[in-house]
């Protein structure tokens, strides 16, 4: 994040150091009062737009047992190559030795790093107590009660879906395709978290789950609707129009999911825009479930949230890189100023991996196979603060915005008396009730000067700001002042609520 952004994110209540009185822990965010209220906006959105895909939402735990990730192959490839400082003994991801330069050398102290061997990104711990104890010496029968009372904390949502899928199959009267969803943590012991919300050990991931015919992936029923919509894709050079090796793919790789913790690559093929159709039928993008789906991310990224379309692109998966479930992948990326190139979102063709490994066909013919949008909010979060941060001269000082998209704003408005007189912070408090009243999130402020308390709101992405003067006695209006263009409006009372909620007269 940008040290202004940062800085600010900070001071007015977005983001804090978890554990901060306890000297802090790396991977580990607190969201404040208005970084609580900005990710519930985003989670609030993205719950809406899946909906509208007739998609439902389901909710499941976020601990399971061993069994669960035994047949999912988490246990086995959900892990992380590490290298280890030999002088201050920090670890760190093979994957960020190119941060490290041509020598190897450790980005904290400078010294040398040798090679740590894998370690397994899941959080362990008990479900229950084990029966007999097993303690030392423990018998054979013994033993195998601590290894079933083993349990992890989910690295992904997805899994629980994928265990209900005969329960929605009958739900969905036992037709395909259809899709469930879930917004939840996750947890992930990183090797070595660090880039602010970008890798975090605890995190919040909102999955879609889309069930369907492998023998359909080519027919979605609503592929028109987007198919001239243009992408900026890049895809990886062993990928670049093998459009004949469609529906083949590996179940082996790292640890690589989803919406968090994908992996940058060199190795990639040209950065092109073309139409979904084009992706599609050049054999590019696998199929039009894969296609519609990235299309309606970048749909949502766009139109839904406000991150500007320039600095996003998609990036196929190299196969070195593929998570051990998908066939193939392609990343929604942010560019970061500050970081650079950052996935925000992974849309996968999981194949009919999960099913079979839980051996949950359905009883249909074949095993159903699964598309699946992941969203990583907190990067998004992210991506939005600082896309959304602006510092402009006016007059004779800076102002400092925060551009959000009105629908996504903490705080939608505003009411501001004047004056510190009671005549006009009664009257102010009547109208900050009446927008309550209607539903909106709205703040009442009558510290400092006017145009001190137009620029702290302008600092938290408030879209608007009522005015409360002594004109408002006389005639029953009140100035509305836009967030962007600073353009002030007289609106009667009884609509300003109109005025706020739909955006009207600017």
């Amino acid at each position: 994040m940008q040290d202004e952004v940062a800085e600010l994110a900070r001071r007015r209540g977005f983001l804090w150091q978890a554990f901060e009185v306890y000297g802090g822990a790396a991977g580990f965010y607190d969201y404040g009062p208005l970084g609580a209220l900005l990710k519930r906006r985003v989670e609030a959105a993205w719950r809406e737009f899946y909906l509208r895909e007739g998609f439902y939402e389901v909710e499941t735990p976020t601990v399971a047992p061993r069994a669960v990730f035994e047949a999912s192959g988490h246990l086995e490839s959900f892990s992380d190559q590490a290298v280890v400082c030999r002088q201050c003994r920090n670890f760190f991801r093979v994957a960020e030795r190119e941060e490290v330069g041509e020598g190897q050398r450790c980005p904290e102290c400078g010294g040398e790093l040798e090679d740590a061997g894998e370690f397994n990104l899941m959080f362990q711990t008990r479900i229950g107590v084990p029966r007999g104890g097993g303690g030392r010496g423990a018998g054979g029968d013994e033993k195998e009660e601590r290894r079933k009372s083993e349990g992890y904390l989910r690295p992904e949502t997805a899994q629980g879906i994928f265990l209900n899928f005969p329960r929605l199959l009958r739900f969905n009267r036992g037709k395909l395709p259809f899709g469930a969803f879930q917004i939840g943590k996750a947890y992930r012991n990183e090797i070595s978290p660090r880039k602010s919300l970008i890798r975090l050990r605890e995190f919040t991931m909102a999955e879609a789950e889309v069930f369907v015919d492998p023998a359909e992936k080519e027919k979605h029923p609503r592929f028109a609707a987007v198919k001239e919509k243009r992408l900026r894709l890049v895809p990886s050079a062993e990928g670049e129009g093998k459009g004949e090796e469609k529906g083949e793919g590996k179940r082996e790789g790292k640890g690589g999911e989803e919406g968090e913790g994908g992996r940058g690559g060199e190795e990639k093929g040209e950065e092109k825009s073309v139409s979904v159709e084009e992706a599609v039928r050049s054999g590019v993008v696998a199929n039009e479930f894969l296609g519609y789906h990235i299309a309606r991310v970048e749909e949502f990224l766009v139109e839904g949230l406000g991150i500007p379309r320039e600095r996003l692109k998609f990036r196929q998966h190299r196969g070195d890189e593929m998570a051990h479930y998908a066939t193939d992948c392609w990343d929604a990326e942010f560019f970061s100023e500050r970081y650079g190139w950052m996935e925000i979102v992974g849309v996968a063709d999981r194949g009919d991996y999960d099913l079979s490994a839980h051996s949950l066909s359905g009883g249909g013919a074949g095993t159903p196979n699964v598309i699946e949008p992941s969203y990583g909010i907190d990067r998004i979060v992210y991506a939005l603060l600082e896309s959304s941060f602006y510092e402009e001269q006016v007059g004779k000082e800076k102002r400092k915005v925060l551009r959000f998209k009105k629908e996504v704003a903490p705080v939608r408005a505003a009411v501001l008396p004047l004056l510190k007189r009671e005549e006009l912070k009664k009257k102010a408090r009547a109208v900050f009730q009446e927008l309550r009243a209607a539903g909106m999130f709205v703040e009442y402020d009558e510290s400092g000067s006017i145009g001190r308390r137009y620029r702290r709101q302008d600092e938290i992405g408030t879209p608007f700001c009522v005015t409360v003067d002594y004109e408002t006695l006389e005639d029953d209006t009140v100035t509305v002042r836009e967030r962007d263009t600073m353009k002030q409006v007289r609106v009667v009372v009884g609509e300003v609520k109109n005025v706020v909620k739909l955006f009207r007269d600017f």
